[in-house]
């Protein structure tokens, strides 16, 4: 009878693990290389998706920007200034 020990069908059973672990890493990495190369078309952090709206902007000189008024300001969020301190009241704890 060819009956392994315990510690021989531990190792065994890492081994197999192993080999399935390598196995599906090398997949992975295939597949990331595949996608790398473009086979998949273009990735989405290549750049501009749509540069044909860039030809077909009408009068693009035109497109001027211009400060906001202090009244047209007041409507606006702002950003990046200290948050407000949170009113927080708090009773003794009686023991």
């Amino acid at each position: 009878m060819n009956q392994l020990n315990p510690i021989d069908q531990l190792i065994d059973g890492a081994l197999s693990m192993l080999r399935w672990l390598i196995a599906l890493l090398f997949l992975a990495n295939l597949l990331m290389f595949v996608v790398v190369q473009g086979v998949f078309g273009p990735l989405p952090s290549a750049g501009g998706r749509e540069p044909q709206h860039l030809d077909r902007q009408i009068h693009p000189e035109l497109v001027r920007t211009r400060p906001i008024s202090p009244e047209e300001a007041a409507d606006q969020a702002v950003v990046g200034g200290p948050a407000p301190a949170a009113a927080v009241q708090a009773a003794p704890l009686s023991q």
